[in-house]
């Protein structure tokens, strides 16, 4: 049949094309099951459509942010080949070293300032965000200051019914028909309480408290500096530093300077920071709901004022309203009028108004009579309700006189050296509130008795001394009696 070396079978001339075109169907066939991957990818397309749409018009809106950053004269974009071919090669190599230097440098090229724009907007945000979350408080803030008022409302309808029931009530309908010299007198006198009363009340209520000057404010830098340290320790060198040409001659329980946090200050002697007025009150004694104001430095004279004169007010109706108070109590307490006596009345209106009128006047003269009686003895130790409470604390230690000088000195530091003002309310205290002059200023209770102490490097407190507007309380005398204490008592400032 087959040679061993010779040539194989030859294939038939037909097979060949058939393989061909078996392979040929094979190609046809692969779109066809290409097809389902196809029909997959065509709902995805569609879907990125509107996502495309979306980015459009933030492209547009970049567009004129980066015209407005970078700004590209029509020239250089009419033609830039033209351009490219008019340079020579030096230039050429040149300007894409300077592109390859903006590449290597993004902070320097103009389009990267368009991110300045987006910060603002973070900032704004920010910043309404702030004023989102300070919202509740405010609105807070709004209604207790509405609240603070009841108290003050109370007190004017009791004050207007008063003078309705007195004047009209009981002068003019009942003392008038038989005894009109009376009548006028207790007009007189009335209106005299009333008019003081009332002037008095009101100044308490409208002087705005007294606040820190600006030397107790720390600058912008100061802030910085405090703010950024977390050390207690370096916090208060910064505050001693600024402390150090200040007034200041009390510490905190724990030696520390006293500084607000809130009013972002140094605190002056005397001065504490009211939660309800929201800031710091010089000299401030305490916060007075029946005069929705805090009672301080500057309206403590008219505070006083009006605790005395609505004593007197109070004792002056009481007392003249008893006489008729007492006809109209045994008329109630007999079953018939026939026996009454003849200058009883017999308007029941008249009844009601004068026999409340007494209740009312007796029970608020109880109440002030205590309230006043504690403040004039605060007066005489030239303290206040909070220093009562918790001495103030000096480079020596905690005393409650350190500020006594004396009792008619601590008078006239409230009531002011000219007499004819005591009695009115109008300002005229000694000092501006910042400062007030001490017994024991940068000396050692022990060592009293030696002038001219000189202080350690140790002291955490100037020893300024005050001026002589500030320190006219000691002028005339440099030693007093206190308590008992040495009278060898160092002259403030020395």
């Amino acid at each position: 049949m087959w040679g061993g070396g010779g040539p194989g079978p030859r294939a038939p001339r037909g097979g060949v094309k058939k393989t061909h075109r078996s392979i040929a169907k094979a190609q046809r066939h692969k779109p066809k099951t290409q097809r389902p991957i196809a029909k997959v990818h065509r709902p995805i397309a569609k879907v990125h459509r509107p996502i495309a749409k979306a980015r459009r018009p933030i492209a547009k809106a970049r567009r004129p942010i980066a015209k407005a950053d970078s700004p590209v004269p029509r020239s250089s974009l009419a033609s830039p080949v033209a351009e490219q071919s008019e340079r020579s090669p030096q230039e050429v190599s040149g300007s894409s070293e300077s592109k390859d230097q903006d590449q290597d440098h993004p902070q320097d090229h103009p389009q990267q300032e368009s991110s300045e724009p987006v910060q603002h907007q973070q900032e704004l945000s920010d910043h309404e965000q702030r004023q989102q979350n300070m919202a509740p408080w405010t609105l807070w803030r709004g209604c207790q200051r509405v609240v603070g008022w009841v108290p003050v409302l109370f007190i004017f309808f009791v004050v207007v019914w008063s003078y309705y029931a007195y004047v009209v009530k009981l002068c003019v309908y009942t003392i008038s028909k038989d005894e009109t010299g009376k009548t006028v007198v207790y007009l007189v006198a009335f209106h005299l309480f009333f008019v003081m009363f009332v002037w008095s009340y009101g100044m308490t209520i409208f002087t705005t408290p007294a606040t820190p000057s600006k030397e107790f404010h720390l600058s912008n830098s100061e802030k910085e500096r405090y703010e950024k340290e977390f050390s207690q320790e370096r916090q208060q060198e910064i505050l001693r530093r600024v402390a150090r040409d200040l007034p200041i001659y009390t510490t905190s329980a724990s030696k520390a300077i006293r500084y607000c946090e809130k009013c972002q200050l140094i605190k002056p002697d005397r001065a504490h920071h009211c939660s309800a007025c929201d800031t710091c009150i010089l000299k401030m004694d305490h916060h007075c709901p029946w005069v929705n104001n805090c009672v301080g430095f500057s309206n403590y004279k008219f505070f006083l004022l009006f605790l005395l004169y609505s004593l007197l007010y109070c004792l002056f109706v009481a007392t003249t309203v008893l006489e008729y108070f007492i006809k109209f109590w045994t008329l109630c307490r007999r079953k018939s009028t026939e026996n009454c006596p003849k200058n009883e009345l017999a308007d029941p209106h008249v009844k009601f108004h004068v026999l409340f009128l007494f209740f009312v006047s007796a029970m608020f003269f109880i109440s002030i009579l205590s309230l006043f009686s504690y403040h004039c003895w605060l007066v005489g130790k030239n303290r206040t309700t909070i220093e009562s409470f918790r001495s103030p604390t000096f480079s020596y230690g905690t005393d409650g006189n350190g500020f006594s000088l004396g009792y008619g000195k601590n008078w006239r530091q409230v009531f002011g050296d000219e007499k004819k003002y005591w009695l009115l309310p109008v300002f005229s205290s000694l000092g501006d509130g910042c400062s007030f002059p001490t017994r024991l200023v940068g000396m050692d209770p022990e060592q009293a008795s030696v002038p001219n102490q000189s202080i350690g490097s140790n002291q955490p407190f100037p020893t300024k001394p005050l001026s002589e507007s500030k320190n006219r309380l000691l002028d005339s005398e440099s030693q007093w009696p206190e308590n008992g204490a040495e009278e060898g008592v160092a002259r403030a400032g020395t």
